[in-house]
C-alpha cells in the first residue's frame, strides 16, 4: 500500500510535498540476483532496507566477495601512487577490448601488481648501484686530485731540500742532514686513508667529532662537490663533501669507520697508485654507461606499462567499486536457503515502479533465470523517506534547506519558496546595481563553464562556490533589481528612468544640501529619485523607507509561515485541532505587526506626518485617548481598540482549547469513538504509541498543558523579536552603501582631484581591491549569512519541523566521486 498523502490533495500541493513513497518486498532468485541489483543501481531509484543489521560484516552471505573486492580495491591503489609517481593520469581513452568480467580483471590486477614490484625492484637496485658509481667515480676523481697536487707538491719539496744539502754543506750537520732526509725506510710511519662523500651540512660536526675522537691525530681533507648528488640510501639530492681521512693505527681507523657510519658518510676503496686511478676511473664510467642504458631501458618499459594501465584505470576502478557496492548491498538482503532466493525490502518513488518492475523483469530474462523476481507492495506504518525531485538549479536551494533539516515525509518543503524569497532578501541588504552586475558576470563564467568545471577538482571555496552559482546568479539577478530601486550604482545614482522630480531653489544650487530641493515636476517613475543622493533629505528618507519596507517584508513573510502551517497540519496530517492554532497565531501576529504594516501603507499613500512609533505605544498604553494629528484614517481609535482586545483574546486562545481537546479525543478514543481522527495528529500518534506499549494509561493533561504552554509563550515573544530580526535587512542594506560611498568618495573622488596620474592609478587600484574584497566578497558573505538565517530562524520555525530522513537510493551515480 502506498503511503502517501492521499487522493484527496489539490494539484498544487504536489509542489511543496514529497513524492509518494511506498515500501516494496522484493523477492529474487539466487541465479540473477547480481544482475537485479545491478540494473537497480543503474536506474537509481530503489533504498534497501538493511534486513541483517544483527549480524557482523565478517557473518554476511556475501563477505569473501567484498573482501575479494577490497583486494583488488587495493591493487588499483598501488597503480594509481605508481602512475602518479611516474606523472600519468588516467586517460579517458580506452582500448577497442574494454568489455572485462572481474574474474579477468583480477587476474590481470594481479599480474600488472607483481610486474610493477619487480620492475620497480630492480630499477630501485641498478638506480642504487648507478647512484653508488656515481659518488664513486666523484670520489676518484676529487681524492685522485688531491694526491696527483700532494704528490707533486712532495717531489718538488724533495728536490729542493737535496739542493739545499749539496749547496750548504758544513762540519756541524752534514751527518744529521743526510740522516734526515735519507732515513731508514723501515723506521718511516706508514699513514692508511679513508675516502667518501658525506653531506655538506654535516660536515663541519664530521670534522669536529673526529678530532676529538682521535684526539687530533688524523688528518682531514674535504673538497666540496659543485652539483647535488643523489643519495644511494634515501634517492634524494644532498649537496655533499668528498673527504679523505689520514689515520695511524687500527684503533684510529676503527674510530673513523664508526664516526662515518654515525653520520651517514658513504665510504668508497681508493688508491694512491696514480696509474690504477685512471684505470678506476675508466672502468667505473664504462659501468655507468652500461647502467645507464639498463635504467633507461627499465624507466621505457615502465612508463609504456604505465600508459596501458591508465587507458583502462578509470573502468577498472568504476567496474570495481561497482562490484563492491553491488555485493554490500546483496548483504543487506535476508538469504532463504529452502527457497533458493534472496528477500530484500525498501523504499522507492510511486512514479516508478513500472521503472523498478521492468529493471526486474530484464535482469531475469538476461541471466536466464526459470523463476522470475517478485515485487510486492507491503502494508507499513514506518515513516517513509522523504524525497524530492530536483534538477541543478533547484537543487542548491533545495541543499539549503536540508542544512537546517531534512522534511518529513510529506511535510510542507520550504524549498520551492527559498527560490524567491532567499535571493530577494539577500538583494535587499546588498541592494547596488553596479555589484550585482560584478556577481552575475562571476557567477556566469561558471554557468557558461560548468561542463567542463563539473569534471575538475577544484578547491574547498571554489567547489562550494561552483555547486552554488545558480544561487549567485539570483542573488545577483535580484540586487540589480533592488538597485534599480535604491538607484546605486557603486553609491552613484544615475536617472535611468528619467529626470529628477526635484530642483534646486535658486539657479545656483547653493542652498541644495542647507535648505533642500523642491518639487519641480512628476515624481520619478521608479525607484529612489537621484537628487535624494547627496542632499540632506537622503539620510533621513532612505532610513525610513528600508526600515519600513524591512518590517513590511518580515511581517509578509512570518504571515506565510503561518498559512503553510496550516496547510501543513490540514492536508498533510490531517489535524482538526488546526484551527486552534492558526487562528488565533494570525489574529495575534497581525493585531499588532500587520497593524502596524498597515499603518506604514498608509502613511505612504496619504503623505501624512504621523509618528507611527507614537500611535503603536499608545495604542497599548493609552487605547482610549484622542489620536490627534496621529490619526491617519477614520475609524482608527475604533480599530485600534478591536486589534488590542483581539491581541488580549487570542493569547488564551491559543492555550487552552488544544489541551482539552486532546483530552476529549483521549477519553472518546478508549471509547471508541474517534479512531480515524485520532490517527492524524502527531500529539494523538505519540499517544497511541505510548498506550500500544504500555496499554491503558492514564492522560497526563498537566505535561500536555505544560508543552502547549511553552508554544504559545515561544510564538508570543517570537512574533516581537522576529519581527525586529527583520531589521537587520535595514541595517546591512544601509551599510552596504555607506561602505560604497566611502570607498567613492574618500578614494576614488579624493585620487581623481590631485590631477595626479600616479595618485589616480593608485585610487583606482585600491577602489578595485576595496571594492571586491570587502563589498563583494565579505558584504556577500554577510548578507548571505543573514538572509539564511532569517529562513531557518524567523520563517522555517512557524511550520517547518525538520526532523525527517532523506531518499538515499540504490545508486552507482553516486560512487563515482567516494574514494575506498
Amino acid at each position: 500500500m502506498v503511503v502517501g498523502g492521499g487522493e484527496g490533495c489539490c494539484p498544487t500541493m504536489d509542489l511543496l510535498r514529497s513524492e509518494a513513497m511506498q515500501l516494496v518486498q522484493l523477492i529474487i532468485p539466487i541465479e540473477s540476483a547480481h544482475r537485479t541489483i545491478t540494473y537497480l543501481g543503474d536506474l537509481g531509484l530503489f533504498q534497501f532496507k538493511d534486513l541483517n543489521v544483527e549480524k557482523s560484516p565478517f557473518q554476511r552471505t556475501y563477505a569473501t566477495q567484498i573482501k575479494r573486492c577490497g583486494e583488488m580495491a587495493r591493487k588499483l591503489r598501488f597503480l594509481k601512487e605508481q602512475m602518479t609517481k611516474a606523472g600519468f593520469t588516467p586517460s579517458a581513452r580506452t582500448s577497442m577490448c574494454s568489455n572485462i568480467n572481474l574474474d579477468e580483471l583480477e587476474v590481470k590486477l594481479g599480474e600488472l601488481e607483481a610486474e610493477l614490484a619487480e620492475t620497480n625492484t630492480n630499477t630501485e637496485k641498478l638506480q642504487r648501484s648507478y647512484n653508488e658509481l656515481l659518488e664513486y667515480k666523484l670520489v676518484l676523481q676529487k681524492a685522485g686530485e688531491f694526491f696527483h697536487s700532494a704528490q707533486n707538491s712532495a717531489t718538488a719539496q724533495q728536490k729542493e731540500l737535496e739542493e739545499h744539502i749539496h749547496a750548504e754543506r758544513s762540519i756541524d750537520s752534514p751527518l744529521l742532514l743526510e740522516q734526515e732526509a735519507f732515513g731508514d725506510p723501515s723506521k718511516q710511519v706508514k699513514l692508511g686513508f679513508v675516502s667518501g662523500l658525506v653531506a655538506r651540512e654535516k660536515s663541519m660536526a664530521f670534522e669536529r667529532f673526529l678530532f676529538r675522537a682521535t684526539r687530533g691525530n688524523v688528518y682531514l681533507k674535504q673538497v666540496v662537490v659543485e652539483n647535488p648528488v643523489t643519495d644511494p640510501l634515501s634517492g634524494n639530492e644532498v649537496e655533499k663533501n668528498v673527504f679523505v681521512i689520514f689515520y695511524s693505527g687500527e684503533r684510529a681507523k676503527n674510530k673513523i669507520l664508526k664516526i662515518c657510519d654515525a653520520f651517514g658518510a658513504n665510504r668508497y676503496p681508493f688508491t694512491d697508485d696514480i696509474g690504477r686511478q685512471y684505470e678506476m676511473i675508466t672502468e667505473v664510467s664504462g659501468r655507468l654507461s652500461e647502467l645507464k642504458t639498463t635504467v633507461d631501458i627499465g624507466q621505457l618499459h615502465r612508463a609504456n606499462l604505465l600508459q596501458t594501465i591508465g587507458y583502462e584505470f578509470d573502468q577498472w576502478n568504476l567496474l570495481v567499486k561497482q562490484e563492491k557496492f553491488i555485493y554490500h548491498t546483496l548483504n543487506m538482503l535476508s538469504f532463504d536457503v529452502t527457497k533458493k532466493c534472496l528477500v530484500g525490502e525498501g523504499w522507492c518513488p510511486v512514479y516508478a515502479t513500472s521503472q523498478i518492475q521492468n529493471a526486474i523483469h530484464r535482469a531475469t530474462l538476461d541471466s536466464n533465470s526459470q523463476v522470475g523476481a517478485i515485487f510486492q507492495v507491503l502494508h507499513t506504518t514506518e515513516l517513509p523517506p522523504t524525497y524530492f525531485r530536483t534538477n541543478k538549479f533547484t537543487s542548491a536551494f533545495q541543499e539549503i534547506v536540508d542544512a537546517y533539516g531534512i522534511a518529513k515525509y510529506q511535510e510542507v518543503n520550504p524549498g520551492v519558496f527559498t527560490i524567491v524569497s532567499f535571493p530577494f532578501l539577500f538583494a535587499v541588504m546588498f541592494g547596488d546595481w553596479g555589484h550585482g552586475i560584478c556577481l552575475l558576470l562571476a557567477t556566469l563564467y561558471f554557468i557558461l563553464r560548468e561542463k567542463k568545471l563539473s569534471g575538475q577538482k577544484l578547491g574547498d571555496i571554489m567547489e562550494m562556490t561552483f555547486g552554488g552559482r545558480y544561487i549567485i546568479m539570483m542573488m545577483a539577478l535580484f540586487s540589480i533589481y533592488t538597485g534599480f530601486i535604491y538607484n546605486e550604482f557603486f553609491s552613484v545614482p544615475f536617472e535611468i528612468f528619467g529626470r529628477s522630480a526635484y530642483g534646486c531653489r535658486d539657479p545656483s544650487c547653493r542652498d541644495a544640501t542647507t535648505i533642500g530641493l523642491i518639487k519641480v515636476r512628476a515624481a520619478y517613475p521608479f525607484g529612489v529619485d537621484p537628487k535624494w543622493h547627496g542632499t540632506r533629505s537622503e539620510l533621513p528618507f532612505l532610513n525610513s523607507l528600508k526600515m519600513k519596507m524591512s518590517i513590511l517584508l518580515g511581517v509578509a513573510q512570518m504571515n506565510l509561515g503561518i498559512i503553510l502551517s496550516y496547510f501543513n497540519a490540514k492536508f498533510f496530517k490531517n489535524d482538526v485541532n488546526v484551527w486552534h492554532q492558526f487562528v488565533p497565531q494570525i489574529i495575534f501576529l497581525n493585531s499588532l505587526f500587520g497593524y502596524l504594516s498597515l499603518l506604514i501603507i498608509v502613511k505612504w499613500c496619504t503623505g501624512s506626518q504621523a509618528d507611527l512609533y507614537h500611535v503603536m505605544i499608545y495604542m497599548f498604553l493609552s487605547p482610549t485617548d484622542d489620536l490627534g494629528e496621529n490619526q491617519l484614517f477614520i475609524g482608527q481609535k475604533f480599530l485600534q481598540l478591536l486589534l488590542v482586545l483581539l491581541a488580549l483574546v487570542a493569547v488564551p486562545w491559543m492555550l487552552f482549547p488544544k489541551p482539552f481537546l486532546l483530552k476529549k479525543q483521549h477519553e472518546e478514543r478508549h471509547r471508541g469513538q474517534l479512531y480515524a481522527m485520532l490517527d492524524s495528529t502527531d500529539d494523538s500518534f505519540e499517544l497511541e504509541t505510548h498506550d500500544h506499549s504500555h496499554g491503558q494509561e492514564e492522560f497526563e493533561f498537566s505535561e500536555v498543558f505544560v508543552h502547549q504552554l511553552i508554544h504559545t509563550i515561544e510564538f508570543v515573544l517570537g512574533a516581537v523579536s522576529n519581527t525586529a530580526s527583520y531589521l537587520r535587512l535595514w541595517a546591512l542594506s544601509l551599510a552596504h552603501s555607506e561602505l560604497s560611498s566611502v570607498f567613492y568618495d574618500k578614494v576614488l573622488l579624493l585620487a581623481m582631484g590631485f590631477n595626479n596620474i600616479i595618485i589616480l592609478i593608485i585610487g583606482i587600484v585600491v577602489f578595485i581591491f576595496a571594492t571586491v574584497g570587502v563589498l563583494l566578497v565579505m558584504e556577500t558573505l554577510s548578507a548571505f549569512l543573514h538572509a539564511l538565517r532569517l529562513h531557518w530562524v524567523e520563517f522555517q520555525n512557524k511550520f517547518y519541523e525538520g526532523d525527517g530522513y532523506k531518499f538515499s537510493p540504490f545508486s552507482f551515480g553516486l560512487i563515482s566521486e567516494d574514494e575506498d
